[in-house]
């Protein structure tokens, strides 16, 4: 295996684990988890249900909010096949926030050179035998893991794994985050099971895909901006529009710095102006969880 598991530079090379100290706090306990979904915005919950093929091929179903109160749905999550998230804990839970923060400084500090620009994070609760599809994050990203256990699987950011074809239309919100797989891959995975009390950083950009090990889960998972990256999220950006109307632009991971650059202050023009409309803003949602019901997925009620 390659010391580097991507070809987009960054002080983070390769899959590593970190102590933290949130699960002592107290925030993945039963009582805590309820009184949260209690008072979440419902505008802020995905709540998806993942089915795979033989070939490993997913397809996915949106669920909505639903009725239940946060005991009830923490119950229905806990016996379903559900993977939740609570976008926004930055204000959703404050206080999560506050104390996650500490520990991504801790983290950070760890890779000389690392300084984010931007933090953001979703709150994940996900059922027992949940899994999340191959896709990658158009971020870099720490995963604190504060309840159950769960594997990861890094694979790298070379073009045969992460196509920036691909990469571009992510960005540019024309599909959602998962990418073309094949079970040829998991030669290529770096696998580690995550414990609570863990936090997993691995290469920005790079591919992943997640499984938990028959127990509900707890994990914040908090996304961070570089001024590269951001560089990088611009060029992809144009890149998409460009290609969109014809074009066919050279890939970034062969443009310098100031061409980055040069793109990514073009990205916001474009934005500006419409350059291309998001196609994944609203899901058709066809289920709300339910105590009891397969998959803890029950008929969406109007």
């Amino acid at each position: 295996m390659s010391d580097t598991r991507t070809r987009y530079s960054g002080p983070i090379k390769q899959a590593e684990v970190h102590p933290h100290g949130l699960v002592d706090q107290g925030f993945a306990s039963d009582a805590a988890l309820a009184a949260v979904l209690d008072r979440y915005p419902a505008d802020l919950f995905d709540i998806n249900l993942y089915d795979y093929d033989e070939a490993g091929q997913v397809s996915l179903r949106t669920g909505a909010r639903g009725r239940l109160n946060g005991e009830e749905l923490l119950a229905a999550i806990q016996q379903g096949r559900l993977w939740v998230n609570l976008r926004e804990v930055e204000t959703g839970w404050p206080e999560l926030w506050a104390a996650a923060m500490g520990e991504f400084r801790k983290v950070q500090g760890a890779y000389p050179g690392l300084r984010a620009v931007k933090n953001a994070g979703q709150l994940i609760l996900s059922s027992p035998k949940a899994r999340v599809p191959y896709h990658f994050d158009a971020a870099g990203v720490v995963l604190f893991h504060l309840r159950g256990r769960k594997r990861i699987f890094v694979y790298p950011g070379d073009e045969a794994h992460l196509a920036e074809a691909d990469m571009e239309q992510v960005v540019s919100r024309q599909t959602t985050e998962e990418l073309p797989y094949s079970l040829a891959f998991e030669a290529d995975a770096q696998v580690m099971d995550l414990e609570p009390g863990q936090a997993l950083t691995w290469p920005i950009y790079a591919p992943h895909r997640v499984e938990n090990l028959d127990r509900f889960c707890v994990s914040l998972s908090m996304d961070f901006q570089t001024w590269p990256s951001r560089f990088r999220n611009g060029a992809l950006y144009t890149n998409a529009v460009l290609r969109s109307r014809g074009g066919r632009p050279r890939m970034t991971d062969r443009m310098a710095g100031p061409e980055l650059a040069a793109r990514w202050a073009a990205s916001l023009a474009l934005k500006r102006a419409g350059g291309l409309k998001s196609r994944i803003a609203h899901f058709e949602r066809d289920f709300e969880p339910e105590i009891g019901a397969a998959d803890g997925a029950g008929a969406l009620q109007t």
